[in-house]
Order: C-alpha cells, then sequence, then structure tokens
C-alpha cells in the first residue's frame, strides 16, 4: 500500500510532494494523488513521478494516511465520497487505521469528524503559500480520536517545506489562518506599494521590486536574528529628524496599524464563516 496520498493536487499538494520526496521522507512510489484536471494529473506525474488518478476512492483504498487539499466549498461533497468508500470496508473496519490530514481553511474537526466518521482520525492543519518555495510555515491542532504519533507524522510532512507547530486549542486556527495562511498576500501588497512609491519617484520597476524585495529579506532575518525588541530595531533605524521618521509619522497619521489590525481580524472573521459552512 501506498503510505500517503492527496485528494486535489493543485499548488499546496504539488509543493508538499516535491519537498517530501526532495528530502526523502518518502519515496515517488510511495505516493499517490487524486485531481479532477487530467493536466494537473499528467504535470504531477511527469515532474514528480508519482502515481495519479481520477478516482477518490482510489486514494481512500490505497493509502494509509490521506491528506485532505481541497477547497472548502468542496469538500462536504469530497467527505461523503470518502464515507461512502470507507462504508464498504464494512463495520469496525470502516476507517480504522486511516488518518485523515486536512487543510482546507476554515473547516472544523467537529465538521471534519462529522463527514469522515468518528473512526477516522483527524488533523487540521492551515500551512500557507510559502510552503511552495520551502518556506511555509504550518500550524495543527489533532482531533481526541488522533494520536501524539499522528500528529509527529504530520509535523514531518509539513517540516518538510518549512517549519510547523502544533497547536492545543482550535480556536487559534482562524488567527493563524489570517496571519500566516493570509499573511504572505499582506506582505506582497506592502512590497508592490513600496515599489509603485518609488516608481512614480523615478526608480526603474525592476529595480524598485528588487530593492523592496532584499530590504523585506534583510529585515526579516535581522529581526529573527536580533535579541533586540521589535521598538528597539525600528528605533535604529529612525533617527531624529530623519527620513524614516518622516516616514513612520505618515504612517501613524493614516492609521497603519489599525488597518493591519482591521484587516487581519476581517480575515479572522472569514475563517470562522468557512468553519460554519458559509460561502
Amino acid at each position: 500500500m501506498k503510505k500517503l496520498g492527496f485528494i486535489g493536487g493543485g499548488n499546496m499538494a504539488e509543493a508538499l510532494a516535491h519537498g517530501l520526496i526532495q528530502h526523502k521522507v518518502f519515496k515517488p512510489a510511495e505516493i499517490i494523488v487524486s485531481d479532477v484536471a487530467p493536466e494537473r494529473r499528467r504535470k504531477l506525474a511527469r515532474a514528480l513521478k508519482i502515481a495519479t488518478t481520477d478516482d477518490n476512492a482510489e486514494v481512500v483504498r490505497e493509502a494509509g494516511a490521506v491528506l485532505l487539499a481541497v477547497k472548502p466549498q468542496t469538500i462536504d461533497a469530497v467527505m461523503a465520497e470518502i464515507a461512502a468508500e470507507l462504508a464498504k470496508a464494512g463495520g469496525k473496519a470502516a476507517g480504522k487505521g486511516k488518518l485523515f490530514i486536512s487543510i482546507a481553511a476554515g473547516v472544523t474537526i467537529a465538521r471534519l469528524t462529522r463527514g469522515l466518521g468518528k473512526r477516522a482520525r483527524v488533523i487540521r492543519v492551515m500551512p500557507n503559500a510559502p510552503a511552495m518555495v520551502g518556506h511555509g510555515m504550518a500550524a495543527m491542532v489533532r482531533a481526541r480520536g488522533a494520536s501524539a504519533g499522528d500528529e509527529a507524522f504530520a509535523l514531518r510532512i509539513f517540516r518538510a517545506v518549512g517549519d510547523a507547530v502544533a497547536l492545543k486549542d482550535e480556536n487559534l486556527l482562524d488567527v493563524v489562518t489570517a496571519l500566516s495562511g493570509s499573511g504572505p498576500a499582506y506582505v506582497y501588497l506592502f512590497a508592490k506599494a513600496m515599489a509603485d512609491a518609488a516608481v512614480s519617484e523615478g526608480l526603474p520597476r525592476e529595480l524598485a521590486i528588487r530593492m523592496a524585495l532584499k530590504t523585506i529579506r534583510g529585515a526579516e532575518h535581522l529581526m529573527r536574528e536580533s535579541k533586540r525588541e521589535v521598538s528597539d530595531l525600528i528605533a535604529a533605524v529612525a533617527s531624529p529628524g530623519g527620513t524614516t521618521e518622516a516616514a513612520l509619522r505618515r504612517f501613524a497619521e493614516h492609521g497603519f496599524s489599525d488597518i493591519v489590525a482591521a484587516a487581519l481580524h476581517a480575515a479572522s472573521d472569514r475563517s470562522r464563516e468557512l468553519g460554519r459552512g458559509i460561502n
């Protein structure tokens, strides 16, 4: 039997499969992916040398652990299909020994357990897009029926494409979704805004983008490696009466921190809505 199956072969599934193979966590022969799109199946089979199928039930039959990489809007239909396949095993065998790891944003453990059946071992994970370049950040919570070993297995999967942490409180996954799940888009927006402003001042666009990205990367590295408080790092750049102080004053005048907080709260609220099945 193949050890790991993916239902949904999109960008995140591809990134995870690639990371797992690259770090020798799994061999290509130990992974199977289902997807409705023939072109995705062809691409995955060609690039990663893994088995692909258009049959979700085949993944459930062959894999000891199944990663659900489908959109929250379609996960109920997918779970119904999975539950029907598990039921074919009959009695206590249905779902026994089967671990399901879901990366569907906002879909709660309770909803996953209802859809997959009480015997299914469930872990809910919130990854993010930088996993596609090996710098992801994921947080996860295991259901009561999942073991510490299941959690360790899931951590190993997501650490193959970055970092991952286990949480005890599922409610925290809504803010994790807003922070690290949606967060890359905020950084892209900020980088674009900085580059656009520099272009309006006469800097060539290619150079403006290059400098904005390098600045963000350098600041991230210094903030992570430094033992100083963030406020001290800001003060170290913002000399009294200088250019940085002028910029920070304008940020404050326009409520920059309040805007960021409002955006994060909106994303958290939307995650909760998705958890309730509100499309």
